[in-house]
């Protein structure tokens, strides 16, 4: 069994930055693809980026160069490093894990989610 548990949420201005974490707890963490989520009120959730184990990356648009997501396979811990933060950031912020190494932005076919952490940014 994987537990992800998100911190770093906050309200900050437009401008800012944020940087959240995601501790997984298991034994399935090294060999996976993880990710960062969001969604936003009445918003369907939507990928943020993702990093698989050998540390490629993928982002949506809205994000490339503003976000960069990490791992630490050793720590079993994501990150998420946002700068330059807009008020159409603003949502829930949540970390997923797949069982395979296969990556991908879209919210299905995750299999591990944690509660979520909240961004605010006016």
């Amino acid at each position: 069994h994987v537990q992800l548990v998100e911190s770093g949420g906050g309200s900050v201005q437009t401008g800012g930055s944020l940087n959240l974490s995601c501790a997984a707890s298991g034994d399935t963490y090294s060999g996976n693809c993880m990710g960062w989520f969001r969604q936003a009120p009445g918003k369907d959730r939507e990928g943020v980026a993702a990093i698989d184990s050998d540390g490629s990356t993928s982002y949506t648009d809205s994000v490339k160069g503003r976000f960069t997501i990490s791992r630490d396979s050793a720590a079993k811990t994501l990150t998420l490093a946002m700068n330059n933060l807009k008020p159409e950031d603003t949502g829930t912020y949540y970390c997923a894990l797949r069982s395979t190494n296969l990556c991908s932005l879209h919210p299905t076919g995750w299999d591990y989610w944690g509660a979520g952490t909240q961004v605010t940014v006016s």
